[in-house]
């Protein structure tokens, strides 16, 4: 009969514990995501960082309803980590994770959902602003993940 002993916490799904990963999306999206939007607002392309809008249905302002969503990406993104490549392509990886999936979500399930055209009415601006401030979410979160390892 063959055992197999498991550390706790570890997981072959993810090389992070859960609130972890939450926890560095979330930031991600605070320090990373807002930065970036903060660069492209001030070249005349977004919208000002730090949304306080309120959304619906909750009323929660915009600026903590995208922390928690980055929160959650965060997890998702934990479960792809495991594939990434070591050194430089690791940050390479994390950045196209950020650009690609949850850019994908946002532009054909999340903006239909509200009532917005798909792919952000196929504007190249809006879309290329997308990309650049998820990608940037991604990078963010690979960084603050190795930090912490």
């Amino acid at each position: 009969m063959t055992t197999t002993t498991v550390t706790p916490g570890y997981s072959k799904l993810f090389r992070h514990n859960i609130l972890s990963l939450f926890v560095a999306g979330a930031i991600s999206v605070i320090v990373f995501q807002m930065g970036a939007t903060a660069i492209l607002n001030a070249l005349g392309y977004a919208n000002p960082p730090f949304g306080y809008a309120r959304t619906v249905p909750f009323g929660v302002p915009q600026i903590w309803s995208f922390a928690f969503w980055g929160g959650i990406w965060g997890i998702v993104f934990g479960a792809a980590e495991t594939k990434f490549p070591e050194g430089a392509s690791y940050y390479v990886a994390a950045f196209l994770f950020g650009a690609i999936f949850p850019v994908l979500v946002l532009w054909f399930i999340v903006l239909p959902l509200k009532g917005q055209p798909i792919a952000a009415g196929w504007n190249l601006t809006r879309m290329v602003v997308h990309i650049i401030q998820h990608g940037c979410w991604g990078l963010g979160t690979g960084i603050l993940l190795k930090w912490r390892a």
